[in-house]
């Protein structure tokens, strides 16, 4: 069972978004957020209870913990250096500790923040543990997040979800590059898709897309590969999607052409809104046509295609 470092980041209620921004580009596996600010009423969303545990109603409402999860092969160091940093220059007082966490303590830390959620009235997401009754005609995904990022709880993921339920055509071929958890690409398939292929640089994400699909029963539809970006891809494809961070979809805008085919759509989320504007001139310099544009909570999300 291997080992894990939780490298926790404490900071002001007020810094949180931006902050999370920053743990987004140094963490390959997604993080997680402690912030009780708004308790009460999350519980009462959530639970439609008003009861709650007495250990929580302590918690402190001022400040909120990020943590990140690091394995063996990385780089402690590296990452604190980096994290500290960008935290410095986005001018962002902090305090960082590390732990230790075991394989299966991780696995189960992550459990109790997911809860079934609705994407929109054709789509719905529910973890693999709990139950849901999904409305007349809506599909839900079914999800183990494992050590995956990408649950549908993140803005992020949301507004491309959405964006991919108004987008995609029946029988299109789809392709997640930066896949996590396969949740994109499993959406994709329940709302029509004939074929999605899915890739990422982490092997975990791409174990656990795999077993997501399985458990979606849409396994036979879809492959999931290890590879930086569109490396060693071949084929085309009616609708790319990338839901990463705007340095790495500028860096991806060159090859979408050669995969997309005629017609086809580019959808990038990832986006945090301070950057919106370089990933803008980066379509346009690449010769893409900006389609739609959506932000919620901080976060951009785009449709576009080549001219």
């Amino acid at each position: 069972m291997a080992n894990w470092t939780d490298l926790k980041i404490q900071i002001d209620i007020q810094h949180l978004e931006q902050a999370e921004a920053i743990a987004q580009m140094a963490s390959p596996y997604g993080f997680y957020t402690e912030d009780y600010s708004h308790l009460e009423q999350e519980v009462e969303e959530i639970a439609h209870i008003d009861l709650i545990d007495e250990e929580l109603l302590q918690k402190n409402r001022g400040t909120a913990v990020i943590h990140l999860y690091l394995n063996e092969t990385e780089s402690l160091p590296e990452s604190s250096a980096f994290l500290s940093e960008r935290l410095t220059a986005a001018g962002i007082p902090y305090t960082m500790e590390t732990g230790n966490l075991e394989e299966k303590d991780f696995a189960t830390e992550w459990r109790k923040y997911y809860h079934p959620i609705q994407i929109s009235p054709r789509l719905a997401i529910c973890p693999t543990w709990e139950s849901f009754t999904p409305a007349h005609g809506q599909q839900v995904i079914r999800l183990d997040p494992g050590m995956a990022f990408g649950t549908g709880t993140h803005d992020t993921t949301r507004l491309c979800l959405r964006l991919i339920d108004r987008t995609l055509r029946p029988g299109s071929r789809v392709l997640d590059v930066g896949c996590g958890s396969g949740i994109l690409a499993i959406s994709s398939l329940l709302l029509g898709a004939s074929h999605a292929d899915g890739c990422d640089i982490d092997a975990l994400a791409v174990k656990t897309a795999r077993e997501n699909a399985a458990v979606n029963q849409v396994a036979s539809r879809c492959t999931f590969l290890q590879a930086d970006l569109t490396q060693g891809l071949s084929g085309q494809y009616d609708l790319i999607c990338a839901n990463i961070v705007a340095d790495v979809i500028i860096r991806l805008l060159p090859d979408i052409p050669r995969y997309l085919a005629p017609g086809g759509t580019f959808i990038a989320s990832g986006i945090v809104d301070v950057r919106k504007q370089d990933v803008l001139t980066a379509l346009a310099a690449q010769g893409f046509t900006l389609d739609t544009l959506e932000e919620e909570g901080g976060w951009v999300c785009l449709a576009a295609h080549p001219a």
